[in-house]
């Protein structure tokens, strides 16, 4: 996540280097180009600066009106907040999403007053989430900055057709497409309900490590929490070594060193585990336990993604997970 500090020195740098410039401008003289003539903009060429400028004028007037009508709409109690008995503000107060979201109060009221400050990927994450915007929203967020949405929700580039029928078609075995960053791309109907209720959490928080760490009735579904999360940190920094720059990876680590103690203290130990196929317990709500063999099946040469998935061990693992696709099936009715 961003810090105050990070944005209002990346903010002051703009400034600094604004300033500079029209100092340099400020005399008579020209300065020469290349040639010996005067490095001045042609007509056309000062047209379309202007008209780049005014382009992003208006998107940053656009973003400040979409976040004031976006937190004037949530509640304090939608977001955990008591709600006061002298509020008059309709929503959110700002210094409010500036904390929900982990940036300064004066970066934020900067933003909705359509200043020109840089605004990072991880910034706009926990101001999509902070203002509860649904994936539409999210994207146009991201958008109106002119940024690219790096979580899994935005795109879900490899999951073709044709593994969308293999996941069918392995049904009532549990099965997944994730990436090397634990996100969900794509699953069947009996990995739809083997942990919780898959179809009800929101794209973009579809993550195995988000998930393990945060969701109640996903930590209850395994058996063995505590080494679970043990090894999957383990296993995501292996991967990250691969991703060390790439903002999507640092915002799920951010994320889960904000929101989960046992990831803090499980990252800290600085283990290293590479992929491997494994028997897992599950204490399914509505079948019972559940003991399955993981196995990956990796989905191109560069183990990016990989199909996840869940075979019995014993005949009544089986049984019960015929009644688990049954159940499944008739909920997405």
């Amino acid at each position: 996540m961003t810090t105050m500090a990070q944005e209002t020195t990346s903010t002051t740098t703009t400034a600094t280097a604004g300033a500079a410039g029209a100092a340099g401008t400020a005399g008579t003289a020209s300065p020469v180009g290349p040639m010996g003539s005067a490095g001045t903009m042609s007509a056309a060429e000062t047209m379309s600066a202007a008209g780049a400028a005014g382009g992003s004028e208006t998107r940053r007037h656009e973003l400040a009106a979409f976040l004031r009508s976006r937190r004037e709409r949530i509640t304090p109690e939608q977001v955990g907040l008591p709600r006061g008995a002298r509020r008059r503000t309709p929503g959110l107060r700002r210094e409010e999403v500036a904390h929900l979201s982990a940036v300064g109060v004066t970066w934020y009221t900067w933003l909705e007053q359509s200043r020109d400050i840089h605004v990072s990927v991880q910034v706009l994450d926990a101001l999509a989430r902070t203002l509860l915007l649904d994936p539409s929203e999210r994207a146009h967020l991201f958008q109106l900055a002119g940024a690219t949405d790096p979580t899994p929700a935005s795109s879900c580039a490899g999951v073709t057709d044709a593994v969308r029928l293999l996941l069918d078609q392995l049904d009532p075995l549990p099965a997944c497409v994730q990436n090397s960053r634990y996100d969900i791309l794509a699953y069947n109907r009996t990995y739809a309900h083997l942990l919780c209720d898959l179809d009800a959490i929101p794209p973009q928080d579809r993550n195995c490590m988000v998930l393990i760490h945060t969701h109640p009735q996903w930590r209850e579904s395994v058996v063995h929490l505590d080494a679970s999360m043990r090894l999957m940190a383990a296993k995501l920094r292996a991967s990250m070594a691969g991703h060390l720059s790439e903002p999507a990876w640092k915002m799920l680590v951010k994320r889960l060193q904000a929101e989960s103690p046992e990831f803090r203290e499980n990252w800290e130990r600085y283990e290293v585990v590479v992929g491997r196929s494994k028997t897992k317990e599950f204490r399914n709500p509505h079948v019972g336990l559940l003991t399955l063999t993981h196995t990956d099946l990796w989905l191109s040469p560069d183990h990016g993604a990989r199909m996840v998935t869940y075979t019995p061990v014993d005949e009544e693992s089986r049984e019960r997970l015929e009644k688990l696709h049954a159940y499944a099936q008739g909920a997405a009715r």
